[in-house]
């Protein structure tokens, strides 16, 4: 079981698209990380979304080649700036939940859930790239939360 973390497609510009919709090369970065995932049979049982164009484009790709069963969802509280320490009283560890999303939003809640603070920085995410984050149950009967994996379209 695991939450899997998506910071959404590389956009075009404001002057070529106002709603910052995928651009050519994130829309294909995306659907190349999309197909690895579904090659490595990732299970995702839900796929969550800011509601901009580009982050429900990203799920929705997320979402026809993982083959995920339950409909897309826009959620409030993902925005760029909105509180990962509300946000993340609300995640399970056992949902296989996809979260597509926005920096500074992302990186600031895999640092407040790895290390309590959000302003560590723990891990940088790529466009179109997932973070696999799992958790264990600490002695105190909390969720130790963990990276089990990363997959992005640059190693560079």
């Amino acid at each position: 079981m695991a939450l899997f973390l998506v910071q959404h497609g590389v956009s075009e510009s404001k002057d070529v698209d106002p709603e910052k919709g995928l651009s050519r090369k994130g829309r294909a970065e995306t659907e190349r990380i999309g197909q690895v995932a579904a090659g490595y049979a990732i299970n995702v049982n839900r796929i969550v979304h800011s509601g901009k164009k580009r982050a429900e484009q990203t799920a929705l790709i997320f979402h026809d080649l993982l083959s995920v069963q339950a409909p897309l969802e826009m959620i409030s509280g993902i925005k760029p700036l909105d509180d990962v320490r509300k946000y993340a009283e609300t995640l399970d560890p056992h949902s296989n939940l996809m979260v597509v999303g926005h920096l500074p939003f992302l990186q600031r809640l895999v640092s407040f859930m790895l290390t309590g603070g959000e302003d560590n920085l723990v891990y940088k995410f790529q466009n179109s790239g997932i973070v696999c984050l799992d958790a264990e149950t600490g002695e105190d009967g909390a969720a130790d939360w963990f990276i089990k994996w990363t997959l992005n379209p640059n190693i560079t």
